[in-house]
Formats: C-alpha cells, structure tokens, sequence
C-alpha cells in the first residue's frame, strides 16, 4: 500500500536523509557538488532549504549515485538506503559447490540456521542419513586418497546436524529410494549387504529422530523439484551441480517454502507411511 506524505515532510526528510548520507560517506558539500556537477551552493540549498520543494529528478539521482544510497531512500519511499545492485548482491550470493561430503559452506549454513526448520530436498540419497559404507562407495572416486580423512570430517558434521536443535523436512522423490533399492541407474553396482544396511539405517534414524526428522516422499511423475534447502527463515539455496544458489529475501524464501509445503501436501507418501515402505524395499533387495 502507497502511503502519502505531505509535501512539506517528505522535503524534511530528504534533508535529514541527505545529510546523513554525506555524514556517512564523509562527503562535504564542495565534494559532492563536484560528483553531481552542480555548484556547492545548490548543494547548499538542498540541506537548508525550509520550503516544500525537491530537487529535480537529476539531481536526486546523481546524489544518490555520488552517496551509494538509492533515490527512493533519499525521497523516503523506500526505508532501505541501499542501492538496487546492493540489494540484489545482498540477497544472492553464487559460491561453488564442491564434488564432496557436507563442506564447509554447508556446515556454516547450517550452524547460522540451528533452531530452525531445515527443509532438504536432497540431489540423492540425504548425505545425512547415508552409513560410512555408502560414503565410501559414493566419494571415494572422486576424494582418492583424502577420502577417509574427508568422511571421517563428514561423519563429526552430519553428526552435529543430526543432534542440533533443528526440525528436519526432508522431501524426495519415490524413484530415488526405488532406484537405489534396486541398484539401478545412479546406484548401478551397489552390493546388496552395503543396500540392505543403508535401509536400516534409514529405519533407525527415521523412527529415533521423528517427529524431529520427518520425511516425505513425492510422485516425480505428478511433481518436481531441484535440489534445494530451505534455513528457516535466513535463506534457501539451491544446488546447481558446481555451485550453490543462495537466496536470502524474504520474499523468494515465502516462494520456495510454499513449493515445498506443496511437495508435503501432495506426498504420495508421508513420514509415517516411510517406515513400512522401507521394510518393503528392503525386502525386495536381491
């Protein structure tokens, strides 16, 4: 909703706001007359000035320009003196995403969201929930030689994230689970034993940390989803193969946790009904 403002306030405030801004710069009047190309006594004007008048659009503009605030700011129809680039830099971030376990990036994400609702839509299998062995098969080729000492790391992370104070939502989709019970396409050469003790695993965890942890499983076939984690309230990112995308406006995190409440709602399988479907599969190893 637009609010009015009186005339006479909104000159005060443009004022207040520009002299805030030079104090905050370290801009004096001559310095900025030379930035905005105009004589220091306009400059001069526009802080004392006790009328209701405004500068013209040029000029609130290269003051906002020489200032690194934006104009809306300056004629108080934004409370934010940050620039749209600032803005936009501020709320995405691109940082490369490592062919490895939990990484760093991801640890402190996790550590800056502990308390809050983690929801995970995980690429594969949750890194999370996965025995040493399935690490082990998993990275291995890709970590060579450092791939003990790099999942021995791992396992201290996903350890802490397991028994910090957050609520996990995980949702993936039924062909994930299938496709590894049945070593097919991504899981293709997965010995039977190391399957067999992933599904325990999954068993145990899910029914000793729920309701904490909770997960759904969705119909791929009627929905989809990329590989994205939601932090609470503090960002959403999403895996991009080599890099993380990171979101932190409140606005795109509303988004995407309505995509994955839709994820929840339409679940072809809900975390109550994931203990008995992993006994099926489980069943079905050969």
């Amino acid at each position: 909703m637009l609010i009015k403002i009186d005339k006479r306030l909104r000159a005060t405030q443009f004022r207040d706001r520009l002299a805030q801004a030079m104090r905050h710069g370290g801009l004096s009047q001559s310095a900025l007359a030379r930035a905005v190309g105009v004589d220091r006594s306009t400059i001069s004007q526009l802080l004392t000035d006790e009328g209701a008048r405004l500068p013209n659009a040029h000029v609130v503009g290269a003051c906002a320009a020489a200032l690194g605030v934006s104009a809306d700011w300056l004629l108080s129809l934004s409370d934010r003196p940050e620039s749209a680039a600032q803005l936009l830099s501020a709320s995405l971030s691109l940082s490369e995403a490592p062919r490895a376990l939990v990484d760093q990036q991801i640890f402190d994400w996790h550590r800056e969201a502990a308390g809050y609702k983690i929801r995970h839509v995980p690429a594969a299998l949750p890194d999370m929930l996965k025995t040493r062995a399935m690490l082990e098969w998993e990275y291995a080729p890709h970590l060579g030689r450092t791939a003990d000492q790099a999942i021995g790391a791992s396992e201290d992370r996903l350890n802490w994230m397991r028994s910090a104070q957050s609520d996990y939502e995980i949702a993936m989709p039924l062909s994930e689970l299938d496709s590894f019970a049945h070593a097919s396409g991504y899981y293709t050469g997965i010995p039977a034993a190391l399957r067999r003790e992933q599904i325990d695993r999954f068993l145990d965890l899910a029914e000793q940390l729920y309701p904490r942890l909770r997960i759904y499983l969705f119909d791929s076939r009627r929905l989809y989803s990329a590989p994205v984690t939601i932090f609470g309230p503090l960002l959403c990112v999403f895996y991009a193969g080599g890099h993380y995308l990171a979101f932190r406006d409140r606005d795109r995190i509303e988004v995407f946790s309505r995509h994955f409440d839709h994820l929840v709602r339409e679940a072809a399988l809900t975390a109550r009904d994931l203990p008995g479907h992993l006994r099926r599969l489980r069943a079905d190893v050969a």
